[in-house]
Protein backbone atom coordinates (compact mmCIF):
# COMPACT_ATOMS: atom_id res chain seq x y z
CA UNK A 1 0.00 0.00 0.00
CA UNK A 2 1.08 3.50 -1.25
CA UNK A 3 0.98 6.13 1.68
CA UNK A 4 -0.55 9.66 1.87
CA UNK A 5 -0.20 12.45 4.00
CA UNK A 6 -3.83 13.41 4.72
CA UNK A 7 -5.23 16.62 5.64
CA UNK A 8 -8.90 15.96 6.41
CA UNK A 9 -10.13 19.60 7.68
CA UNK A 10 -12.67 20.18 9.76
CA UNK A 11 -15.78 19.47 7.34
CA UNK A 12 -15.02 15.86 7.43
CA UNK A 13 -14.44 15.33 10.55
CA UNK A 14 -18.37 16.53 10.80
CA UNK A 15 -20.83 17.55 8.07
CA UNK A 16 -19.30 15.93 5.58
CA UNK A 17 -17.96 12.91 7.17
CA UNK A 18 -19.17 10.62 4.41
CA UNK A 19 -16.75 12.50 2.46
CA UNK A 20 -13.90 11.67 4.28
CA UNK A 21 -15.22 8.08 4.82
CA UNK A 22 -16.13 7.46 1.17
CA UNK A 23 -12.63 8.99 0.10
CA UNK A 24 -10.56 6.54 2.43
CA UNK A 25 -12.62 3.44 1.55
CA UNK A 26 -11.65 4.69 -1.95
CA UNK A 27 -8.21 5.26 -1.96
CA UNK A 28 -7.91 2.03 -0.11
CA UNK A 29 -9.58 0.00 -3.02
CA UNK A 30 -6.79 2.01 -5.09
CA UNK A 31 -3.65 0.82 -2.94
CA UNK A 32 -3.48 4.06 -0.65
CA UNK A 33 -3.31 4.53 2.68
CA UNK A 34 -4.16 7.46 4.39
CA UNK A 35 -2.51 8.86 7.13
CA UNK A 36 -3.57 12.08 9.03
CA UNK A 37 -1.81 14.51 9.58
CA UNK A 38 -0.56 14.54 13.27
CA UNK A 39 -2.17 17.21 15.50
CA UNK A 40 -3.79 19.54 12.69
CA UNK A 41 -5.95 22.35 13.42
CA UNK A 42 -8.13 24.25 11.39
CA UNK A 43 -7.05 26.35 8.31
CA UNK A 44 -9.45 29.03 8.88
CA UNK A 45 -10.86 28.75 5.05
CA UNK A 46 -14.66 30.03 6.02
CA UNK A 47 -14.10 32.94 8.46
CA UNK A 48 -10.08 33.56 8.76
CA UNK A 49 -9.48 35.42 5.39
CA UNK A 50 -12.75 37.80 6.05
CA UNK A 51 -11.44 39.12 8.94
CA UNK A 52 -7.57 38.92 9.70
CA UNK A 53 -5.23 38.55 6.41
CA UNK A 54 -1.80 37.70 8.98
CA UNK A 55 -4.54 34.89 10.40
CA UNK A 56 -5.66 33.89 7.35
CA UNK A 57 -2.21 32.33 6.38
CA UNK A 58 -0.90 31.57 9.98
CA UNK A 59 -3.25 28.72 10.25
CA UNK A 60 -2.82 27.21 7.05
CA UNK A 61 1.08 27.76 7.57
CA UNK A 62 0.95 26.07 10.96
CA UNK A 63 -0.22 22.90 8.87
CA UNK A 64 2.42 23.18 6.63
CA UNK A 65 5.01 23.19 9.48
CA UNK A 66 3.89 19.95 10.97
CA UNK A 67 3.90 18.63 7.66
CA UNK A 68 7.47 19.67 6.37
CA UNK A 69 8.43 18.50 10.27
CA UNK A 70 7.04 15.00 9.33
CA UNK A 71 9.51 14.94 6.23
CA UNK A 72 7.00 14.75 3.69
CA UNK A 73 7.02 15.67 0.03
CA UNK A 74 3.63 15.97 -0.49
CA UNK A 75 0.25 16.09 1.86
CA UNK A 76 -2.84 15.73 0.38
CA UNK A 77 -6.69 17.28 1.02
CA UNK A 78 -9.72 15.89 0.09
CA UNK A 79 -11.66 19.82 0.47
CA UNK A 80 -11.77 22.16 -1.84
CA UNK A 81 -11.80 25.04 0.90
CA UNK A 82 -8.94 23.21 2.64
CA UNK A 83 -7.05 22.75 -0.65
CA UNK A 84 -7.29 26.60 -1.84
CA UNK A 85 -6.04 27.44 1.49
CA UNK A 86 -3.06 25.44 2.07
CA UNK A 87 -2.17 26.39 -1.80
CA UNK A 88 -2.54 30.03 -1.15
CA UNK A 89 -0.49 30.15 2.11
CA UNK A 90 2.43 28.53 1.17
CA UNK A 91 2.33 30.44 -2.49
CA UNK A 92 2.16 33.73 -0.57
CA UNK A 93 5.35 32.12 1.63
CA UNK A 94 6.70 31.33 -1.52
CA UNK A 95 6.41 34.94 -3.09
CA UNK A 96 7.51 37.01 0.29
CA UNK A 97 4.11 38.40 0.89
CA UNK A 98 5.23 40.57 4.03
CA UNK A 99 2.23 38.49 6.08
CA UNK A 100 2.93 35.12 4.87
CA UNK A 101 6.88 35.92 6.10
CA UNK A 102 5.85 37.03 9.53
CA UNK A 103 3.49 34.28 10.18
CA UNK A 104 6.64 31.70 8.58
CA UNK A 105 8.77 33.54 11.41
CA UNK A 106 6.61 33.33 14.28
CA UNK A 107 6.19 29.47 14.10
CA UNK A 108 9.87 29.52 15.08
CA UNK A 109 8.79 30.74 18.61
CA UNK A 110 5.34 28.58 18.16
CA UNK A 111 6.56 24.86 16.52
CA UNK A 112 10.79 25.58 17.08
CA UNK A 113 11.03 26.39 13.12
CA UNK A 114 9.42 28.38 10.61
CA UNK A 115 7.87 26.98 7.08
CA UNK A 116 10.70 26.53 3.88
CA UNK A 117 8.03 25.84 1.29
CA UNK A 118 9.15 22.12 1.18
CA UNK A 119 5.59 20.75 0.79
CA UNK A 120 3.36 20.15 -2.08
CA UNK A 121 -0.46 20.28 -1.09
CA UNK A 122 -2.05 18.47 -3.81
CA UNK A 123 -5.97 17.82 -4.03
CA UNK A 124 -7.05 14.46 -3.99
CA UNK A 125 -9.07 14.75 -7.17
CA UNK A 126 -5.62 15.86 -8.94
CA UNK A 127 -4.68 12.50 -7.44
CA UNK A 128 -7.07 10.43 -8.78
CA UNK A 129 -7.18 12.07 -12.32
CA UNK A 130 -3.53 11.02 -12.74
CA UNK A 131 -3.35 8.60 -15.68
CA UNK A 132 -2.29 5.75 -13.75
CA UNK A 133 -4.57 6.39 -11.34
CA UNK A 134 -7.68 6.56 -14.10
CA UNK A 135 -6.41 3.31 -15.22
CA UNK A 136 -7.07 1.88 -11.77
CA UNK A 137 -10.44 3.34 -11.62
CA UNK A 138 -11.27 1.96 -14.75
CA UNK A 139 -10.35 -1.68 -13.58
CA UNK A 140 -12.04 -1.70 -10.21
CA UNK A 141 -15.01 -0.26 -11.72
CA UNK A 142 -17.01 -3.77 -10.96
CA UNK A 143 -20.18 -1.56 -11.32
CA UNK A 144 -19.72 0.73 -13.85
CA UNK A 145 -21.93 3.83 -13.54
CA UNK A 146 -23.42 3.09 -17.42
CA UNK A 147 -25.86 5.61 -18.06
CA UNK A 148 -25.67 7.60 -15.23
CA UNK A 149 -25.81 11.41 -16.43
CA UNK A 150 -23.57 13.24 -14.17
CA UNK A 151 -23.01 17.25 -14.30
CA UNK A 152 -19.05 17.49 -12.68
CA UNK A 153 -19.07 20.55 -10.70
CA UNK A 154 -15.63 21.91 -9.44
CA UNK A 155 -16.62 25.58 -7.71
CA UNK A 156 -14.56 28.09 -7.52
CA UNK A 157 -12.04 26.82 -5.20
CA UNK A 158 -10.07 24.32 -6.88
CA UNK A 159 -8.83 26.86 -9.85
CA UNK A 160 -9.56 30.15 -8.58
CA UNK A 161 -6.57 31.99 -7.77
CA UNK A 162 -5.45 30.49 -11.04
CA UNK A 163 -1.50 31.48 -9.76
CA UNK A 164 -1.77 29.82 -6.64
CA UNK A 165 -4.51 26.98 -6.85
CA UNK A 166 -5.20 25.09 -10.36
CA UNK A 167 -3.28 22.49 -11.26
CA UNK A 168 -4.89 22.04 -14.82
CA UNK A 169 -7.23 24.86 -17.04
CA UNK A 170 -9.07 27.15 -14.34
CA UNK A 171 -11.80 27.63 -17.19
CA UNK A 172 -12.17 24.51 -18.31
CA UNK A 173 -11.11 22.00 -15.62
CA UNK A 174 -11.43 18.40 -17.35
CA UNK A 175 -10.05 16.26 -13.79
CA UNK A 176 -13.23 15.80 -12.54
CA UNK A 177 -14.77 14.64 -16.14
CA UNK A 178 -12.42 12.20 -16.63
CA UNK A 179 -12.90 10.71 -13.28
CA UNK A 180 -16.51 10.27 -13.59
CA UNK A 181 -16.08 8.81 -16.99
CA UNK A 182 -13.45 6.43 -15.97
CA UNK A 183 -16.13 5.00 -13.32
CA UNK A 184 -18.50 4.56 -16.50
CA UNK A 185 -20.20 7.69 -15.86
CA UNK A 186 -21.79 10.02 -19.33
CA UNK A 187 -20.18 13.20 -18.09
CA UNK A 188 -22.73 15.87 -19.32
CA UNK A 189 -21.60 19.29 -21.40
CA UNK A 190 -22.32 22.27 -19.31
CA UNK A 191 -20.84 25.97 -19.09
CA UNK A 192 -21.09 26.11 -15.11
CA UNK A 193 -18.87 23.89 -14.04
CA UNK A 194 -16.51 26.65 -11.92
CA UNK A 195 -19.25 29.28 -11.01
CA UNK A 196 -19.24 30.17 -7.58
CA UNK A 197 -22.58 28.67 -5.16
CA UNK A 198 -22.38 31.60 -2.58
CA UNK A 199 -21.35 29.19 0.12
CA UNK A 200 -19.59 31.56 2.11
CA UNK A 201 -22.65 33.84 1.85
CA UNK A 202 -24.54 31.53 4.02
CA UNK A 203 -24.74 33.97 6.80
CA UNK A 204 -24.70 37.14 5.47
CA UNK A 205 -26.65 36.74 1.85
CA UNK A 206 -28.56 34.10 2.20
CA UNK A 207 -30.67 35.34 -0.40
CA UNK A 208 -28.24 35.86 -2.57
CA UNK A 209 -26.49 32.38 -1.92
CA UNK A 210 -29.67 30.89 -2.91
CA UNK A 211 -30.15 32.79 -6.56
CA UNK A 212 -26.71 31.31 -7.40
CA UNK A 213 -27.50 27.64 -5.94
CA UNK A 214 -30.89 27.84 -8.14
CA UNK A 215 -29.01 28.50 -11.36
CA UNK A 216 -26.59 25.87 -11.12
CA UNK A 217 -28.91 23.34 -10.22
CA UNK A 218 -31.22 24.37 -12.92
CA UNK A 219 -28.11 24.35 -15.44
CA UNK A 220 -27.37 21.16 -14.69
CA UNK A 221 -30.77 19.71 -15.06
CA UNK A 222 -31.21 21.81 -18.34
CA UNK A 223 -28.03 20.29 -19.58
CA UNK A 224 -30.09 16.47 -18.99
CA UNK A 225 -28.03 15.78 -15.83
CA UNK A 226 -29.38 13.08 -13.62
CA UNK A 227 -26.91 14.06 -10.52
CA UNK A 228 -24.21 16.65 -9.61
CA UNK A 229 -20.62 15.35 -8.27
CA UNK A 230 -18.33 17.65 -6.42
CA UNK A 231 -15.17 17.93 -4.98
CA UNK A 232 -15.86 20.25 -1.95
CA UNK A 233 -17.91 19.86 1.40
CA UNK A 234 -18.96 23.89 1.35
CA UNK A 235 -20.62 23.46 -2.32
CA UNK A 236 -22.15 19.46 -1.57
CA UNK A 237 -23.95 21.36 1.98
CA UNK A 238 -24.97 24.46 -0.40
CA UNK A 239 -26.46 22.57 -3.28
CA UNK A 240 -27.95 19.67 -1.27
CA UNK A 241 -29.69 21.56 1.87
CA UNK A 242 -30.93 24.48 -0.69
CA UNK A 243 -33.06 22.94 -2.91
CA UNK A 244 -36.24 22.40 -0.77
CA UNK A 245 -35.66 25.98 -0.45
CA UNK A 246 -36.50 26.47 -4.25
CA UNK A 247 -40.33 25.90 -5.21
CA UNK A 248 -39.46 24.63 -8.88
CA UNK A 249 -36.68 22.07 -7.41
CA UNK A 250 -38.43 20.96 -4.27
CA UNK A 251 -40.64 18.32 -6.12
CA UNK A 252 -38.21 17.85 -8.89
CA UNK A 253 -34.70 17.92 -7.03
CA UNK A 254 -30.95 17.25 -8.34
CA UNK A 255 -28.98 15.36 -6.50
CA UNK A 256 -25.27 16.43 -5.35
CA UNK A 257 -22.80 13.21 -4.52
CA UNK A 258 -19.45 13.64 -3.45
CA UNK A 259 -17.10 12.26 -6.23
CA UNK A 260 -15.71 9.41 -3.95
CA UNK A 261 -19.45 8.56 -3.32
CA UNK A 262 -20.02 7.65 -6.82
CA UNK A 263 -16.22 6.09 -7.27
CA UNK A 264 -17.70 3.99 -3.99
CA UNK A 265 -20.52 2.38 -6.08
CA UNK A 266 -19.06 1.75 -9.00
CA UNK A 267 -16.23 -0.31 -7.00
CA UNK A 268 -19.21 -1.80 -5.26
CA UNK A 269 -18.21 -0.88 -1.71
CA UNK A 270 -20.82 -1.85 0.59
CA UNK A 271 -21.16 0.94 2.53
CA UNK A 272 -21.63 3.45 -0.06
CA UNK A 273 -25.44 3.24 0.20
CA UNK A 274 -24.59 4.46 3.90
CA UNK A 275 -22.96 7.42 2.82
CA UNK A 276 -25.76 8.49 0.10
CA UNK A 277 -28.36 7.96 3.09
CA UNK A 278 -27.22 11.11 4.87
CA UNK A 279 -28.02 13.50 2.32
CA UNK A 280 -30.54 16.06 2.59
CA UNK A 281 -31.82 15.84 -1.27
CA UNK A 282 -33.40 12.22 -1.82
CA UNK A 283 -30.57 10.72 -3.39
CA UNK A 284 -31.34 7.10 -3.72
CA UNK A 285 -33.39 7.12 -6.78
CA UNK A 286 -30.97 8.43 -9.36
CA UNK A 287 -28.23 5.32 -8.31
CA UNK A 288 -30.90 2.53 -7.10
CA UNK A 289 -29.50 0.55 -10.01
CA UNK A 290 -25.87 0.48 -9.02
CA UNK A 291 -26.94 -0.26 -5.19
CA UNK A 292 -26.56 -3.69 -3.86
CA UNK A 293 -29.98 -5.73 -4.07
CA UNK A 294 -31.74 -4.74 -1.38
CA UNK A 295 -30.21 -1.80 0.19
CA UNK A 296 -30.95 1.91 -0.50
CA UNK A 297 -29.15 3.40 2.24
CA UNK A 298 -30.09 4.85 5.30
CA UNK A 299 -30.02 8.31 7.09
Amino acid sequence: MKKLTFYPGCSLHSTAAEYEESTRAVFEALGYTLEELDDWSCCGASSAHATDHYLSIALPVRNLVLAEKRGVEEVATACAACYNTLRKADHAVRAGDPAAVEASESMVEIMGRKYDGGVRVVSTLELLARPETLAAIKQKAAHPLRGLKVAPYYGCLLTRPPEAVAFEDPEQPVSLDKVLAAAGAEVVRWSWKTECCGASLALSRPEILKELARRIIVAAREAGAQAIATACPMCHANLDYRQSEIPELKDNPVPVYFMTELLGLAFGLKKAPTWIGRHLTESRSAVRSFLPAGKVGTA
